[in-house]
C-alpha cells in the first residue's frame, strides 16, 4: 500500500494495484498562490465576459444549440470517434437518407445527453442518479449500447493502450467496493463546496470522477458533462456555454499526465492551474465566437432586406442559425411555404453565396450555411 494526498494504491488478490481516491476536498488544502489566484481572476473575468454577452443575444438558445452540437463532436473524438459537425448536421437532416460514419450516432447521443442533463438540472439536483440518466442517453444504441447504459460498473475496470490487459494496465480505478463509497463522497462534494470557488470545485470534481471512473464505458465524455452541469448548478453559468473539449484535445497528452500527476503525485496545484487555463482560453473564444454570430446575424439581414424576398427571407436566416445544413422539405415545413416558394428561397441564398450546395445531386439537394459553420470550424 502506497499512501498520497489524492489516494492510495492498494494492491489486489489478484496481484494488480489498484487506487482508492481520498475524498475530497484534498488534505492538506489546496494551495492558491499568486500564480493560481491570477489564473483563477482571469477565468472569471472571462466567464462574466462569456455570460454577459450571450443574454445579450437576439436568440441565445441557437447559439448554445451550436456550442453543443460542436462539443459532442470534441468530446467525442477524444474517445476515438471520427464524425464531424457536419455529420451530426446531416445526420439530424435525414437519419436514413445517406450514409454517416458509424461512430455519428454516438455524437448525436452526445446532444441528447447534454441537453436532457440540462433539462433535469431544473428539477433534480446534481447527484448519481442524474449522471446514471445521462449515461443511460449517451450509450443508448451505440457501440457501448450493451455495456450497462445508465448503471454503475459491477466489474473491474482499467485504463491503458489499446488491447491492454488489467496486469499492464497505465491505471486501474477503485474496485467496484470502493467505487460506491468514493462516489458517495463525490456526490456530498458536489453538493457541499460552497466555500471553493466554483472553478476550483468543478476542476477538483472533473478529475475525482475521471479517477473513479464508475462506469464500463463513457466515463470520458461523462466526466466534461460534469463540468458544465455544475457551473451551471453553482449558476455561474445562466447558460451552458463553457465546453472544455477543444482545450482538452489540443492538449490531451498534458491533460492526461496532470490527471495521472494528481492521483500518483497528489499535484492538485498543477492540475488547477491547467483547467484555469482552459477555462480562460475557451471562455475567450466563445465570446469571440458569439460576436461574430451577432455581426454576421446583422449583416446578413441587412442584405436579405434589399432581396425583395419579404418576411420568409429573414425567417429563413433565422431558420439557417438554427438549423445550418437544409433541403427544400426542411425550408417548406420550417416556414410553412409551399415547395416551390421554398425553392425559390433556397436559389436565390445559394446565388447570393449564404448557401452551398454540399450534394452535387439535381433531386434531394442540401445546402448547407457555410459562412455560419466556419465560425465553429476546429482549427486545430
Amino acid at each position: 500500500m502506497s499512501e498520497g494526498r489524492a489516494g492510495r494504491y492498494v494492491k489486489q488478490l489478484e496481484g494488480y494495484r489498484a487506487f482508492i481516491p481520498a475524498p475530497l476536498p484534498p488534505t492538506p488544502a489546496v494551495v492558491v498562490d499568486g500564480s493560481t489566484l491570477g489564473l483563477l481572476s482571469r477565468a472569471d473575468q472571462q466567464l462574466g465576459r462569456l455570460d454577459g454577452l450571450t443574454q445579450t443575444l437576439p436568440n441565445p438558445d441557437l447559439f448554445v444549440a451550436m456550442y453543443v452540437r460542436r462539443e459532442a463532436v470534441l468530446s467525442s473524438q477524444i474517445e476515438g470517434t471520427q464524425s464531424t459537425l457536419d455529420d451530426v448536421l446531416a445526420f439530424e437532416l435525414d437519419e436514413v437518407g445517406r450514409e454517416f460514419p458509424r461512430d455519428v450516432e454516438e455524437v448525436a447521443n452526445y446532444v441528447r445527453a447534454m441537453n436532457y442533463g440540462l433539462a433535469r438540472l431544473a428539477s433534480l439536483p446534481l447527484s448519481l442518479r442524474l449522471l446514471r440518466e445521462i449515461h443511460a442517453e449517451l450509450m443508448q444504441g451505440t457501440r457501448g449500447g450493451n455495456r450497462y447504459p445508465g448503471e454503475f460498473r459491477q466489474t473491474q475496470n482499467w485504463i491503458g493502450p489499446a488491447g491492454a490487459a488489467l496486469s499492464s494496465a497505465t491505471f486501474v480505478p477503485p474496485p467496484v467496493h470502493e467505487m460506491n463509497a468514493a462516489l458517495t463522497d463525490l456526490e456530498r462534494f458536489l453538493h457541499e463546496a460552497p466555500d471553493l470557488p466554483a472553478l476550483i470545485h468543478a476542476a477538483l470534481a472533473h478529475a475525482q470522477f475521471e479517477t473513479i471512473h464508475p462506469f464500463v464505458d463513457g466515463n470520458g465524455r461523462v466526466g466534461r458533462l460534469l463540468i458544465t452541469f455544475l457551473l451551471c448548478h453553482r449558476s455561474v453559468l445562466h447558460r451552458p456555454l463553457l465546453y472544455l473539449s477543444h482545450y482538452l484535445k489540443r492538449h490531451r497528452t498534458d491533460y492526461y499526465s496532470l490527471l495521472m500527476a494528481v492521483r500518483e503525485e497528489g499535484d492538485w496545484e498543477s492540475w488547477i492551474r491547467f483547467f484555469l487555463t482552459g477555462v480562460a482560453q475557451t471562455a475567450e473564444e466563445a465570446t469571440e465566437t458569439a460576436r461574430a454570430v451577432v455581426g454576421m446575424r446583422e449583416e446578413h439581414r441587412e442584405r436579405i432586406l434589399g432581396f425583395g424576398l419579404g418576411l420568409n427571407g429573414l425567417r429563413l436566416i433565422d431558420l439557417l442559425f438554427e438549423r445550418p445544413l437544409v433541403n427544400v422539405n426542411l425550408v417548406k415545413d420550417s416556414l410553412d411555404v409551399s415547395f416551390v416558394t421554398a425553392n425559390k428561397l433556397i436559389d436565390r441564398f445559394a446565388s447570393e453565396d449564404f448557401l452551398d450546395e454540399v450534394t452535387g445531386r439535381r433531386r434531394n439537394r442540401v445546402f448547407r450555411y457555410s459562412p455560419y459553420l466556419r465560425l465553429f470550424a476546429d482549427t486545430d
